[in-house]
């Protein structure tokens, strides 16, 4: 079953933290909200999302584009891309991530009909 979140709006009653990155993308503990409200999904064994961006959504992009990265050590040869190797394991391993982004100013509705397809 997939897990849609809603992950568009502008976060204008956290205007402080949300000028330079999503609300969805506030960090707690070190990790975005986002991440702790999949966390929770994927304990009740729920681990195919889909993400319904809207504002920045390219910060959105870019985490989940750089996960491993980020949350693992690795070893790369500059130059050679290919040479990419990660070390190390974190759980969230089994995740599916699909991001969509749904506009700007789309409506709740419209952010899960769009997401649909």
């Amino acid at each position: 079953m997939k897990t849609v979140i809603l992950a568009g709006g502008l976060g204008t009653r956290l205007r402080e933290e949300t000028e330079f990155r999503p609300k969805p993308m506030v960090q707690i503990g070190g990790k975005p909200v986002l991440w702790h409200i999949m966390k929770l999904f994927a304990h009740y064994g729920h681990e195919d999302f889909v993400i319904c961006t809207g504002y920045k959504s390219e910060v959105v992009k870019d985490y989940f584009l750089n996960y491993e990265a980020l949350n693992n050590d690795f070893t790369i040869r500059l130059g050679d891309r290919a040479s990419l190797e990660y070390h190390g394991a974190h759980s969230e391993g089994d995740w599916r991530v699909t991001v969509a982004c749904t506009g700007d100013s789309t409506l709740t509705g419209g952010r899960v009909l769009r997401a649909s397809k």
